[in-house]
């Protein structure tokens, strides 16, 4: 090899070398990028309850933040979501200490034990039509009414425990198929009743969340057509020993969603 030869090899190496440079693609540019600080809250939706094993609270690793962690730089630091929390059993049962300055993403599901909307489910499946319509009207009653202000107590102090977090709100799924005809007691009628009670849930939640800033992520589409007496349900049974959860496969919906929800440009 003549010496132009190697001239002009050594300046083709040097324009290669700064092109990759420019696209970070050279070991001397790469720089690992800094693990996201995850932390996840909430009731039993967020705990993965009715997919066991448990650990405490109904803690279960078929949990869409257990499932979530590892993906997008996610460390899952503390998973903290207890199966019958309400909106303030979140606060006195010590979920709040695990957020912090450090903390980078939070996930939350709560709100649903605030509405008595298990008592409206047993109601309209196991009781005549007069008490589920008026179960119904109660449960509504107290979405709009009541939760809306119970929400922003939890959700200010969500923000203010971790205040560089970018904090994502979970909503329900609807619980029934309605066009499978009857189940147990409750009509088709009554059991999309009860899933527009739940898309009014999810309403009041979602609407919340952009009061503080958060991100709301829906699973209504998800489930659509998997509800508890579905063909292919992806919410446990009547007589299931954790009933009106997701299963197994609701649960991969739920993490489908909050993984498509998290935006790594918008992460700290």
């Amino acid at each position: 090899m003549t010496e132009r030869s190697r001239a002009a090899r050594r300046g083709l190496a040097a324009t290669v070398f700064v092109a990759l440079a420019a696209f970070g693609l050279t070991s001397a540019s790469a720089v690992p990028r800094r693990v996201v600080v995850y932390d996840a809250l909430g009731d039993s939706y967020a705990s993965g309850y009715g997919v066991p094993p448990y650990s405490a609270c109904g803690r279960s690793d078929a949990a869409y933040a257990v499932q979530v962690a590892g993906r997008e730089r996610l460390a899952l630091d503390d998973f903290v979501a207890c199966a019958g929390a309400t909106t303030a059993t979140l606060v006195s049962g010590g979920q709040l200490t695990a957020l912090g300055a450090r903390t980078d993403l939070v996930t939350l599901t709560i709100g649903g034990n605030d509405t008595g909307w298990s008592g409206t489910i047993a109601a309209c499946l196991g009781g005549t039509d007069a008490a589920c319509a008026r179960s119904i009207q109660l449960s509504r009653a107290r979405v709009t009414d009541v939760l809306p202000g119970l929400l922003d107590s939890v959700y200010a102090q969500v923000g203010a425990r971790a205040p560089q977090a970018r904090v994502l709100v979970t909503g329900y799924p609807r619980l029934f198929t309605p066009r499978r005809g009857p189940f147990l007691l409750a009509s088709p009628a009554e059991q999309q009743a009860m899933n527009d009670g739940a898309d009014l849930l999810d309403e009041v939640i979602a609407a919340a969340a952009a009061r503080h800033g958060f991100g709301f992520v829906g699973v209504t589409r998800r489930f659509d057509g998997h509800g508890a007496n579905a063909a292919d349900p992806w919410i446990t049974g009547a007589l299931d020993p954790a009933p009106f959860h997701p299963n197994v496969k609701g649960y991969r919906a739920y993490t489908a969603a909050v993984t498509a929800a998290i935006r790594p440009s918008e992460l700290p």
